[in-house]
């Protein structure tokens, strides 16, 4: 089955299916995350309460992590939540948002990524590249680091030793498992000037990864990443501005079908 096929299979099952995805994200972008997973035909709940997230885990199909507006309790939650997840074999998803900016943020992944099993780790080359080197640091979540050859061998390293889906989002999207590459070059340089288009990436990772049902993760994730690239580049084509973009991509992200994804996705790694 190649990457195209792969999309549409798992985009029809999802907009079928209304698969549940909670996240526990930041402040900043609950609105936009869950109209972006809405749009796309998944059912969102934010819940990051101590004393409901690990009933609200073992109901939803995947759990998304986000540390953008960081607190310490939340990092409670979301491994309580994780555990629940991984006890379940349900996808978890874990967003970075400016690891290597703080010591706490890069500490707080870390923390994560120790205690419970992480499925895919989705961030920017700065984000990713904190995780894999101590050496490097990051102003945030704006990512200064282009993907380069040694960045794909730390994030295959990094895949490798953590067991997961390393998946790294720039001008050209890296997706590997430390053994397989998926090169996704779909996407557009404006997905960059609106808040929460990047962690809405990371829902949609958990949105597919929940309907997939062969285990096969890597895939599901490459595809998630074509998909919302794809609607990106069908954006543009009606606002070249931030705002009127992000209402145009959030009507993509509903109005995309087979077709489109047959003419239009980009990838290499098949």
């Amino acid at each position: 089955m190649t990457l195209k096929q792969r999309t549409i299979q798992l985009l029809e099952k999802m907009r079928a299916t209304s698969p549940l995805i909670h996240n526990i994200t930041n402040f900043v972008v609950m609105n936009s995350t869950a109209n972006i997973l809405l749009a796309a035909g998944a059912s969102p709940v934010m819940a990051h309460c101590m004393g409901e997230v690990e009933e609200m885990a073992s109901m939803a199909s995947a759990l998304v992590l986000n540390i953008g507006t960081l607190q310490e309790d939340w990092v409670d939650a979301m491994i309580l939540a994780a555990k629940t997840a991984n006890d379940k074999n349900i996808p978890v998803i874990l967003d970075p948002v400016g690891s290597g900016a703080t010591s706490l943020r890069t500490r707080a992944v870390k923390k994560i990524m120790k205690e419970v099993k992480v499925s895919v780790l989705r961030g920017n080359a700065s984000e990713i590249f904190s995780l894999a080197s101590a050496d490097v640091s990051t102003r945030g979540v704006d990512s200064s680091i282009g993907v380069t050859d040694e960045l794909i061998e730390a994030a295959g390293h990094l895949a490798a030793e953590l067991n997961c889906i390393v998946a790294i989002s720039g001008a050209e999207d890296i997706i590997t498992n430390g053994k397989k590459i998926f090169r996704v070059k779909n996407g557009q340089p404006l997905m960059t000037k609106v808040t929460g288009i990047g962690c809405g990436l990371s829902a949609m990772v958990g949105a597919f990864c929940a309907v997939c049902d062969d285990g096969d993760l890597l895939s599901a994730t490459a595809a998630a990443f074509g998909f919302y690239g794809l609607c990106g580049d069908h954006a543009v084509n009606v606002s070249d501005k931030p705002g009127s973009f992000f209402t145009a991509f959030v009507d993509a992200l509903y109005d995309v079908r087979k077709r489109d994804i047959q003419e239009g996705l980009r990838v290499e790694g098949e």
